[in-house]
């Protein structure tokens, strides 16, 4: 970012091809609507373009283009939509999650890739039941890799509300695919 502070554009296209996948899925999975997701993403480096004169090293980039992100997402929120239909956006569909991500290992056997698709499935059905800021702390941490600190930094909240929220998606996503799991019949 310093770099392209500076003038040099080609550093801002690395900056965008690195975070472009990441941020915009960000997006989609919190708020499901890719239009909207595509126009927020939009509006994300159009703030960082900005921004970019008066840019100060204060955290890592990623923390600030998610703190970018995050406080876009919020306003848009609370300007549109109240939470709650957001959370039902959310359990509508998270086909775009990639449990992969989660999950590196894939099998070659037919009846192993439907279990780990039905896996899958679980746990994208699990995740999308979150609270949203759990599942944002949550998606945050898995995906990006995001330590506590990063993401308190983003959603602007004390280190122990992020910590808890971690903890308390991890927990109930647990609590979701064992209840889930137990209730199908994949013997």
């Amino acid at each position: 970012m310093l770099n392209y502070q500076q003038g040099d554009s080609l550093a801002f296209e690395q900056l965008y091809s690195k975070h472009k996948g990441p941020l915009y899925r960000y997006f989609v999975r919190q708020i499901n609507d890719k239009q909207l997701a595509e126009d927020l993403y939009q509006d994300t480096w159009g703030k960082v373009i900005k921004a970019a004169s008066s840019y100060q090293v204060t955290a890592k980039f990623t923390t600030w283009i998610y703190r970018i992100a995050h406080n876009l997402l919020i306003d848009h929120v609370r300007a549109v939509k109240p939470l709650d239909k957001l959370a039902e956006t959310a359990e509508e569909g998270m086909d775009s999650f990639d449990a992969s991500t989660l999950d590196s290992s894939h099998s070659s056997r037919p009846d192993e890739q439907l279990l780990d698709s039905q896996k899958g499935q679980l746990l994208k059905t699990c995740i999308s039941k979150l609270p949203q800021l759990q599942r944002e702390a949550f998606l945050l941490n898995i995906e990006l890799g995001l330590t506590a600190t990063a993401i308190s930094e983003i959603a602007d909240v004390t280190l122990e509300a992020t910590k808890s929220r971690i903890r308390y998606a991890y927990q109930s996503i647990k609590q979701c695919v064992a209840l889930k799991w137990q209730g199908a019949d994949h013997e």
